[in-house]
């Protein structure tokens, strides 16, 4: 199970951090990756993290301002947004990869096999 929190309102320029914690089941070994989807539109890439953490990518839209890390030991990824823009108000869902040691995390929805709830992150302008 993959429990998401941290969203929220924010102005725009604003910081939020969101966590995903997994229960049940260690996934350590397992790529990780944040995905949003805004209302009327499609569920998206926001940002991945590979197994060991060494290898990341970010859609263009967020590149510079959003940074996702993991902590093992936990079984927990971070998101953090800087610099938020109205753009990126959506639920923003946690995903995990379908099979371990994925060298690059892949950016395709259909790649991730485990999804959190989604935490509400909401931009004002």
């Amino acid at each position: 199970q993959l429990q998401a929190s941290g969203g929220g309102l924010v102005q725009a320029g604003g910081s939020l951090r969101l966590s995903c914690a997994a229960s049940g089941r260690t996934f350590s070994a397992y790529a990780r990756a944040w995905f949003r989807q805004a209302p009327g539109k499609e569920r998206e890439f926001v940002a991945g993290i590979s197994w060991s953490g060494a290898s990341t990518n970010y859609a263009d839209s967020v590149k510079g301002r959003f940074t996702i890390s993991r902590d093992n030991a936990n079984n927990t990824i971070y998101l953090q947004m800087n610099s938020l823009k109205p753009e990126d108000t959506a639920v923003y869902y946690c995903a995990t990869d379908r099979g371990p040691y994925r060298g690059v995390p892949p950016t395709t929805r259909g790649e991730y096999a485990y999804w959190g709830q989604g935490t509400q992150v909401t931009v004002s302008s």
